[in-house]
């Protein structure tokens, strides 16, 4: 289990009770649309509003012996409704009614989950303007490659979140849709017309087209979209993971004074939410698979989507709102070391520099070959010794005939590596602007 959830709002959507009230709306909302066409009396539809009711311990003793949840659920509300309860459920099918109230569930989710992105958006955005220009050592393949900033790692991140939220706002309009064509999608009860009133008083669109059954490619897309934000969330917390390895120790989690990391050694700082993260990621992406099976049903519809999404769609939206939490908290409170990175960066004596070298070394004459073998052989020799790279460059007469002492020194120049930071900074907020 995760600990205690920070954001309750989400595990009440999905609750029984919730999930019979969002029953109520649809079948209130069929009742009251359809008396506006003089289908249902005026007073049956009032009936349904104001008497309609129910209690989930009764609908669940009707269900032990029906064994039909929709049919336990509109036998427990016509018992508070009284006889105009024959106009209750009138020109619906289960699933009309099943479909479009989870349609309003995952609508009331997406908010949510759309203050949680943007959250960590906010989160991200300042932190990156908050280290734009701390110097640190960018990796390849985990070795130190050239310099960048940490403002620059954040914004990458920011951008990133900044595409989650396009597919997500996709993803969650794709999902605020209803249903309310019958058996088999025909409107064989009903008439189209009929159904876009009523989804229009839910505040949903209607499915051009239906069978018994919204299609899943709609909700395995949503549940895909989630996943990928949850893999950014793990991105965000692998690199921090990185970052506070003891070698390392350029960022790390926030640390309380009363927090403690090991029951065995007093001594230990673990990136624990960061691994939360990451762990729970797993869970989210899992979920993507049975709902990309769901899409096959047999002919107009069967059910075999229907227990999936019981554990899918909760889990789901609860995890990435819980994820997006952590992730923004942790960011807020991460501890970063400039002084760390920028010594880090300086460890190789002048190494990240070799490829700066290596064109200098070309638009002053010498053949590109060539300079790529000569400054190599430093790079190795300083690697293998543990020498001064930039010492064994400044002591190479051939180098020095080519770049004296005023343009090699301009080689190893920090700021040249990274002036184009802001230019970076300016691209990417100016988008999001």
């Amino acid at each position: 289990m995760i600990d205690r959830y920070t954001r309750p709002a989400m595990g009440r959507i999905w609750n029984e009770e919730n999930k019979y009230r969002m029953w109520l709306a649809v079948e209130t909302a069929a009742s009251e649309t359809l008396a506006e066409f003089g289908i249902v009396p005026a007073e049956a539809a009032r009936a349904i509003r104001e008497r309609g009711g129910f209690e989930v311990a009764r609908i669940q003793q009707i269900e032990a012996e029906v064994r039909h949840d929709v049919i336990a659920f509109t036998t427990a509300v016509a018992e508070k409704i009284g006889p105009e309860s024959r106009w209750l459920h009138y020109g619906l099918t289960s699933n009309d009614v099943v479909d479009t109230a989870q349609a309003l569930q995952l609508k009331d989710a997406s908010v949510l989950l759309r203050v949680g992105i943007t959250r960590l958006l906010d989160v991200l955005r300042h932190r990156a303007i908050e280290f734009q220009h701390t110097p640190t050592i960018g990796r390849t393949h985990g070795v130190h490659a050239e310099p960048t900033t940490f403002g620059l790692k954040l914004l990458n991140w920011y951008a990133e979140m900044r595409r989650n939220l396009k597919r997500f706002d996709a993803a969650a309009e794709d999902m605020r849709i209803g249903k309310l064509s019958g058996a088999v999608g025909t409107f064989g009860h009903l008439k189209p017309e009929h159904e876009a009133a009523i989804c229009k008083r839910l505040g949903l669109t209607p499915a051009p087209i239906a069978t018994q059954v919204i299609q899943r490619d709609r909700h395995a897309a949503y549940i895909s979209t989630l996943a990928i934000l949850a893999s950014t969330l793990d991105k965000i917390a692998v690199e921090i993971r990185h970052l506070q390895r003891t070698e390392v120790r350029e960022a790390e989690e926030f640390f309380s004074e009363k927090q403690k990391g090991s029951s065995a050694m007093p001594h230990k700082r673990n990136p624990i939410t960061c691994e939360q993260i990451s762990g729970l990621a797993r869970i989210l992406r899992g979920n993507v698979q049975p709902a990309l099976e769901n899409i096959a049903l047999w002919h107009e519809r069967d059910i075999s989507h229907s227990s999936v999404e019981r554990v899918i769609l909760p889990d789901s939206t609860i995890l990435a709102d819980y994820l997006l939490d952590k992730t923004a908290t942790l960011i807020k409170k991460l501890l970063v070391n400039p002084q760390r990175m920028l010594r880090n960066l300086e460890s190789t004596g002048g190494l990240i520099f070799s490829g700066q070298l290596l064109l200098d070394l070309a638009e002053a004459g010498m053949q590109r070959e060539d300079a790529y073998r000569r400054v190599q052989q430093h790079a190795m020799r300083a690697w293998k010794e543990e020498l001064n790279f930039r010492e064994l460059v400044g002591a190479d007469q051939e180098i020095a005939r080519l770049l004296p002492p005023e343009k090699l020194q301009r080689v190893f120049d920090l700021h040249r590596q990274l002036s184009n930071v802001d230019a970076i900074f300016a691209r990417v907020l100016q988008d999001a602007d």
